[in-house]
């Protein structure tokens, strides 16, 4: 059977359900001039949308999901050419053949964006009042005084607490939640029949996420709008989408209404895909005596900081970690989870002695190290690591893939030579499921997942015991995170490392950790056995994480 078979023109319940057709995509084709040649981004994608009904484009980074979405607002760079065949009929309107003039007025009007990185879409040096009443006057001919006032009827709208207040303060007073809040505010001033949310929520927490998505739900009941939502989650995708849209390579693989397909998933991807939502539970720990790797006693981490103007300074001080116990045994993975802000990387942080603490003891395989300074802490480095959460800001770019993996052996004095160093940096490479053949490649040259894995290679080169990871996954695809699980249990397994592991992820913790710690406002609410604290949550807070995990219905 042909792709194409699984992946006609025409959706499989067009007109079937009495909804008007508000926008029609045919034979869409995006190529990119590149040093070199030229790549195909999108190739021949058709797919239609009814007026409030909301469709899903899913697939992993690369599919070509936002660059499909971008055409239909005709926000491609100058290297973009949009194929020859390509007709996108929006509310009778050929967006294809408009004018910048035209398309300006259509813009923000008839169909709206919400982007992935709020921060990065909101002008930092104007009020947050000011950039929803420019979107206003670009469509509407109202006073300065009437825009200011459905500025701050749409912030009330999106849930935003003291809505007069913020219309005054900057993007960065506002939290992620908060900004994406605006972004949706400033999508909806103008009614538009169509709006398009690009990973509305990848960077948020887990109850964060399941706001957001209840307030687009919400709105587009309200205002009969139609939503076009660009994901790889696909919880989300269950339970917000009511037609999806399976892009590969910048190709329609598959699409069906979202019930038949997640029931019964044609193409070899869809099935893939469905298959990578993270699964299984850490391999049970042996029987008998477990030594301690990891040990913190009333661990406490204090910040001082400033409220009020230059002359009436009022300090107060943050307890980010509140005089916390823990206990690691060796060959374990341990979870810390919880919102941002909980102190969940703060606490892991002290425990390494990144960052100081200001009481309690920490041992390190029994040895206390909390009044150890950099120089007395340097020993002990090569057996305790770390992977940061965004590989390329953790990766010099400046560096050659073995010189990043080199350099710790060399700090460490591990190795006689320089043969038998590159030969620890090859068998790291292996171990992290990568070629040993890209020692003089950059980290620019790797996608995400890739980076993520060298980062990991770097940490076991130096054979330690112990890896805090920070958040490893939170930025991958679906598939490449199940990847990246495997190979931290395939790990474990073989050189018998001990996981702390801080994530908002609750499914993959659930996938990878023995224990669990829920930490808010700095203290641990709540610990146990993975398999008791997520089925039978004993507090209101992780009871919310976790309907918000696996229900998306907090």
């Amino acid at each position: 059977m042909t792709t194409s078979n699984f992946a006609p023109a025409e959706r499989h319940d067009l007109g079937s359900h009495g909804r008007e057709l508000i926008l029609d995509a045919r034979n869409v084709a995006v190529d990119f001039k590149v040093e070199g040649g030229v790549v195909q981004a999108v190739k021949d994608v058709s797919f239609q949308l009814h007026k409030g009904e909301t469709i899903a484009l899913v697939g992993e980074s690369g599919s070509g999901k936002s660059v499909t979405a971008r055409t239909l607002m005709k926000l491609l760079t100058k290297r973009a050419t949009i194929g020859k065949n390509t007709r996108i009929t929006l509310s009778g309107k050929n967006v294809v053949t408009m004018n910048d003039r035209d398309m300006r007025k259509l813009r923000g009007n008839d169909i709206a964006m919400i982007f992935q990185e709020p921060m990065s879409s909101l002008n930092p040096v104007y009020t947050i009042g000011q950039q929803i009443c420019e979107i206003i006057h670009l469509h509407n001919r109202v006073s300065a005084k009437e825009a200011m006032v459905r500025a701050e009827k749409l912030l009330e709208e999106v849930k935003i607490p003291e809505p007069a207040a913020r219309l005054k303060q900057y993007p960065h007073q506002l939290s992620g939640g908060q900004r994406q809040r605006v972004m949706i505010a400033m999508a909806l001033a103008n009614r538009p029949d169509v709006l398009i949310a690009d990973e509305p929520t990848t960077a948020l927490d887990v109850t964060v996420q399941a706001q957001i998505l209840n307030l687009i739900k919400e709105l587009k009941d309200k205002y009969g709008m139609a939503v076009i939502l660009i994901t790889h989650d696909l919880t989300v995708v269950r339970q917000f989408s009511d037609y999806v849209y399976v892009m590969q390579n910048g190709a329609v693989q598959e699409h069906n209404e979202t019930e038949a397909l997640f029931a019964n998933p044609q193409h070899a991807y869809t099935k893939h895909l469905l298959a990578s939502e993270p699964k299984g539970t850490a391999l049970p720990l042996e029987e008998g005596v477990h030594e301690t790797v990891l040990e913190g006693k009333e661990v406490k981490v204090t910040y001082t900081l400033k409220r009020g103007g230059m002359f009436n300074p009022d300090f107060f001080e943050l307890k980010a970690v509140d005089n916390l116990d823990i206990k690691l045994m060796r060959h374990e993975t341990l979870g810390i989870v919880g919102e941002s802000g909980s102190g969940k990387t703060t606490f892991g942080q002290a425990l390494i002695r990144l960052i100081g603490n200001q009481g309690g003891q920490i041992f390190f395989d029994g040895e206390p190290i909390h009044d150890k300074d950099r120089k007395a802490m340097r020993p002990l480095r090569s057996r305790m690591q770390i992977v940061f959460q965004d590989p390329f800001a953790s990766l010099n770019p400046r560096m050659s893939i073995g010189q990043i993996i080199e350099e710790g052996l060399i700090v460490n004095g591990l190795g006689a030579n320089r043969n038998e160093r590159l030969e620890r940096v090859r068998q790291a490479l292996r171990d992290a499921g990568m070629p040993d053949t890209i020692l003089n490649r950059f980290p620019h040259e790797f996608s995400g997942g890739q980076r993520q894995r060298i980062a990991i290679a770097r940490a076991i080169a130096l054979e330690p015991e112990f890896i805090l990871l920070d958040e490893p996954t939170s930025a991958l695809d679906l598939s490449v995170q199940a990847q990246i699980i495997d190979l931290l249990r395939k790990l474990q397994n073989e050189k018998g490392l001990s996981y702390l592991f801080i994530s908002h992820d609750l499914k993959v913790v659930r996938a990878l950790c023995h224990r669990v710690m829920v930490m808010q406002h700095g203290k641990i609410v709540e610990q146990g056995p993975v398999s008791e604290v997520l089925t039978n949550p004993q507090t209101e807070y992780t009871a919310r994480l976790v309907r918000a995990a696996f229900e998306i219905a907090a």
